[in-house]
């Protein structure tokens, strides 16, 4: 009041010296801002400043303020201040404050004719909502003016969400932000079929993230997830950054999502605050002031200069400047103005303090006059151009709309994709097209399990990443090198695929991909229903099957293999078959004896039967002459029958010797679940697990294999043959009696890999699924990754880097169930062990027996030989017998010595006088002594010569019985002379004692006829 008073006293004062014009020169202007609007408040004192400092608008006049901080949700308050303002002689009113507190003003403005310069705010930085119409009487004027213009979000947000063509996504508010000032957009999108889903942003976004994974099951936030990928946010630059940073961290999102970040009020310094701590992309719809790309033309206009800390983008201070703060400068540029032509045409109509609260209290009378002057003119500012319309609407509003490509690189670049105006509309192209083949500057994050030969650890070095290869690290540096990206990979926490578990919750390396930690999944991950329901794989790369690995059996040392063709019943109807042919040999020769032939020594007894039957049955002969019929129908049969067995025996035994035989039977899977003898089993919880269960268990897809299978499994709840990991399995399969089932894949590289050879695999015939890469659900690389492999696998790449881990020519083999040898089919001793040791046994044998008889002839003959015993005479015994009974004189002269003489054909042929009398006494058949002739051929030598005495004794003796004189043909003298048998001298003999052997001669003359017959020989 007291201001007023000094003004006027300075105005009587002028009107009494000056020009009456001159009386009012005095501007009073109100502002009444929010309480948390104190930026306004020091960018209004700036303006009033700059004002009064520069002539520029304002020549001689001079403008006083008076600023109230009201709250904005309490109209009664607003309208208290208003009042007090009035009171003090205001000429227009200046206001930032929200909807409710602006309608009750607006109500006290049009009463008192004041003109109201409404600047919306929105509580907390969220985006404005239209305010609602206050109601007015019919007639009257409105003097309140919008100077921010009207609320065209729900135009531009529409236009946007078209020209990316999303059908489905979220919007997301905070909870300052009224919901109902989209209410035209949620209707529009109604309209055209999109499916628009709506959450309140809380004020604690941690609690709020927490509750969403309590509450939400898997295929709930799985869902939820896939929302997330296209998302409209209507919030605060603050309360933008506080969720971006929680969901990004908590992994509900990927680098794949794509969100739209709406509000007018999105400073510089926000916008680069947003792009750092989001991924994948964002865009950024906010309000913007077109300004002169000079910067001298920012800070100066027409008729007047800005400040330089607001105009120039070089101060900090300019790019902190909120756009209510801009309104507010330029209201009170545009106050400035009106006035200023008020005083040029003189149509300045003073203003006594006015009072709200009397009932006949008159409204200001030049209150029509100022709004048709602002009305009328506009100005230019920090808004660019401020004007109003008839209305009392700002019509000049420009949206920028800015946006990042797909990524993680932090802090990378933010260009304007397009603007809008109520005029023109869009101005640009949107397009939210597909990831191309380029991803250079992408970084994925792989989660793995190792798992040869798909992925092996390949250099661990202590502080340095560990470096990874296998077949899937191939087929991931193959998209890598041709897309350009990079990865960082890491092994899975728990070392396992994932299942689902009883809580509904993935582990293991699914778990990574389902909960967002992990962009990539790779290894021996095979494609199913369960895990393709929850993650995106990538065409297959490789075909996947199920196998079963086994230790091949060992190659058994028998030493008697030798054995191995026939059976042991086999050989034990043989041996009996030889004692009864020889028996029957021996019963027909006793019925019906055979007749002899002239000097054999052979006889029909037991044992030269089985003898003569044994040799030949292995092919050796025999020595005993048989003449009947019935015992040569009998060897006949017995030699077809022995050629028959001999020959299979050969043959077989060959096979034998160079073909090791399968002896384990199992072959296939069939095999494996019918027999219940080896026990086997599979990695618990995996995907071979869960195919034998899927396939035993369903009804519409039983098979009986896989039914004995599980049986097999499940044994005992499947702890018993189950195993935590592959390598486990192999281990046991390996040193002890177990199958494992696994990736026909993997066991075929590991029996292939083996240093020993000891496995063999059994796989299934066909494929019924493939190993693919996995990725989160939605992912935008899922598509370009496929088209990759395709091109791999056309091009043949994908063959070459197959045959690096299976190669073609393995050094062992993969489907042989026994140990084969390494050089050609070449015999070692194994195979002939059992021949040297039945030979070994034969000669110790022998030895013995050899041993047994010369025991046994020691003691007989120093034993008298009884009547029942057969006599076995040594021949020089006999011959000293026949010297002692043909010598006439005992004097030593007449007794020939006990040497024997060999005669050989040549021999017998120079003793013609002899041959008669030597042919005589070849049979004595009044004795039971049997002699016969036998010259063997190879016989060509002479023996020794008779002696004279010795000749002399043996004509002696045979001369007393009244025989010839035998001459030897070298020494012409004549003498005894013995030939010695093929048997080494020895005979049987049935006689029973000693007795002389008379001869008889024949003829006169001694002709032999042996000399042209090499093959008889004498022997006794």
């Amino acid at each position: 009041m007291k201001v007023i008073s000094a003004m006027l006293v300075v105005a009587v004062f002028w009107s009494q010296e000056w020009k009456s014009a001159l009386s009012d020169s005095i501007i009073h202007i109100g502002a009444i801002f929010d309480e948390s609007a104190r930026k306004d408040d020091e960018v209004f004192r700036l303006a009033v400043a700059d004002l009064n400092l520069n002539n520029e608008i304002l020549e001689t006049e001079k403008i006083t303020m008076s600023v109230e901080f009201v709250d904005g949700n309490n109209p009664f308050q607003a309208v208290q201040e208003a009042c007090e303002l009035m009171n003090r002689g205001i000429l227009a009113l200046v206001t930032s404050i929200g909807c409710m507190s602006a309608g009750s003003l607006q109500t006290l403005s049009d009463a008192m004719h004041i003109p109201h310069l409404f600047i919306q705010r929105s509580p907390a930085g969220s985006p404005r909502s239209v305010c609602q119409q206050t109601s007015r009487i019919p007639g009257t004027d409105d003097y309140t003016l919008n100077v921010r213009p009207p609320v065209y979000l729900n135009e531009v947000i529409m236009q946007v969400v078209s020209e990316y063509s999303w059908q489905k996504f979220i919007l997301f508010y905070d909870s300052d932000f009224d919901i109902r000032g989209i209410e035209d957009f949620l209707d529009r999108t109604s309209q055209q079929g999109m499916d628009v889903s709506l959450q309140k942003v809380e004020s604690n976004i941690n609690m709020m993230i927490t509750s969403l994974f309590r509450t939400m099951r898997v295929e709930e936030l799985h869902r939820y997830r896939d929302t997330l990928r296209r998302a409209v946010l209507f919030m605060s630059p603050a309360t933008a950054k506080a969720f971006i940073t929680e969901v990004v961290e908590t992994n509900l999102v990927a680098f794949d999502c794509h969100w739209i970040l709406i509000n007018e009020e999105i400073s510089d310094y926000d916008l680069q605050e947003l792009v750092m701590k989001s991924i994948g992309r964002l865009t950024l719809v906010r309000q913007t002031f077109p300004m002169p790309q000079n910067t001298s033309q920012r800070c100066v206009k027409h008729n007047h200069r800005i400040n330089n800390s607001l105009c120039d983008p070089k101060n900090p201070k300019s790019h902190q400047l909120e756009i209510s703060n801009r309104y507010i400068y330029d209201s009170v540029l545009l106050l400035a103005n009106t006035f200023h032509r008020k005083l040029e045409d003189r149509k300045w109509h003073s203003m006594a303090s006015l009072s709200c609260i009397r009932k006949n209290s008159k409204p200001w009378q030049g209150g029509k006059s100022m709004l048709d002057t602002i009305k009328k003119f506009g100005v230019s500012g920090l808004t660019s151009f401020l004007e109003f319309t008839d209305n009392g609407t700002n019509p000049n509003i420009f949206f920028e709309i800015l946006g990042t490509n797909y990524g993680e690189d932090r802090g990378r670049g933010v260009s304007r994709l397009a603007t809008w105006d109520p005029v023109h509309g869009l101005n640009g192209t949107l397009t939210d097209r597909k990831l191309e083949n380029n991803m250079r500057g992408v970084v994925l994050r792989v989660v793995t399990v190792l798992e040869e030969p798909f992925v092996m650890v390949s250099e661990n070095v202590l502080g340095k990443p560990k470096k990874y290869q296998g077949y899937s690290i191939d087929v991931l540096d193959a998209l890598s090198s041709y897309l350009g990206f990079k990865y960082e990979i890491y092994v899975a926490p728990d070392h396992k695929y994932g299942s689902l578990q009883p809580d509904g919750q993935w582990n293991g390396l699914m778990g990574e991909l389902v909960f967002k930690r992990a962009d990539v999944g790779l290894s021996a991950l095979t494609i199913t229903p369960e895990r393709e329901s929850v993650v995106d794989f990538t065409t297959r790369y490789m075909d996947y099957s199920v196998g079963v690995l086994l230790r091949k059996a060992e190659r058994t040392v028998d030493m008697f293999a030798c054995l191995a063709p026939f059976d042991l019943s086999l050989w034990a109807c043989i041996a009996g078959t030889v004692l009864l042919v020889g028996i029957l040999v021996y019963l027909l020769n006793w019925l019906n004896p055979p007749r002899l032939p002239m000097g054999s020594v052979s006889s029909t007894t037991l044992y030269n039967s089985m003898w003569f039957v044994y040799g030949s049955f292995v092919q050796q002969g025999g020595e005993v002459p048989y003449t009947t019929l019935a015992t040569r129908m009998m060897m006949g049969v017995w030699w077809i029958f022995a050629l028959i067995v001999i020959s299979s025996y050969t043959a077989n035994l060959a096979a034998f010797l160079t073909i090791s035989r399968i002896e384990n039977s199992i072959q296939s899977l069939q095999d494996l679940s019918k027999q219940t003898e080896l026990p086997y089993g599979t990695v618990l919880d995996s995907a071979v697990y869960d195919q034998v269960r899927y396939k035993s268990m369903n009804p519409f897809e039983r098979d009986p294999m896989y039914s004995q299978m599980w049986r097999m499994i499940n044994r005992t709840g499947g702890e018993y043959n189950n195993v935590d990991e592959s390598k486990e399995g192999i281990r046991k399969v390996k040193y002890g009696r177990f199958g494992f089932v696994w990736d026909a894949a993997v066991l075929e590289y590991v029996a292939n890999n083996d240093e020993d050879c000891s496995f063999y695999t059994v796989s299934s015939s066909a494929p019924d699924r493939g190993y693919g890469i996995a990725m989160q659900h939605g992912s935008p690389y899922r598509d370009i990754f496929s088209q990759r492999i395709l091109e791999l696998q056309q091009n043949g790449d994908m063959d070459l880097l197959k045959l690096k881990w299976w190669p073609r020519d393995s050094p062992c083999e993969l489907y042989s169930s026994i140990q084969t040898r390494q050089r050609g089919n070449a015999l070692d001793i194994h195979s002939f062990a059992g021949v040297f040791c039945v030979l070994a046994a034969g000669v110790i044998l022998s030895c013995l027996i050899a041993m047994v008889e010369s025991w046994w002839s020691r003691r007989k003959g120093s034993r008298v030989p009884s009547k029942e015993d057969d006599k076995e005479i040594d021949l020089e015994h006999l011959h000293r017998r026949v010297n002692s009974l043909c010598t006439e004189d005992e004097s030593p002269h007449k007794q020939f010595s006990t040497s024997s003489v060999d005669l050989t054909p040549l021999d017998m042929d120079a003793l013609p006088a002899a041959r008669q009398a030597l042919e005589q006494i070849s049979d004595f058949r009044n004795t039971h002594i049997t002699t016969t002739t036998f010259i063997p051929e190879q016989i060509q030598t002479l023996s020794r010569s008779l002696s004279a005495k010795a000749a002399a004794g043996f004509s002696a003796g045979f001369g007393s019985g009244g025989g010839g004189v035998l001459q030897d043909h070298r020494t012409g003298g004549v003498g005894p002379f013995r030939q010695r048998a093929p048997n080494g001298g020895f005979f049987r003999s049935p006689i029973k004692t000693m007795s002389s052997i008379p001869y008889q001669p024949t003829g006169p003359g001694p002709n032999f006829g042996y000399g042209n017959d090499p093959d008889r020989g004498t022997s006794i």
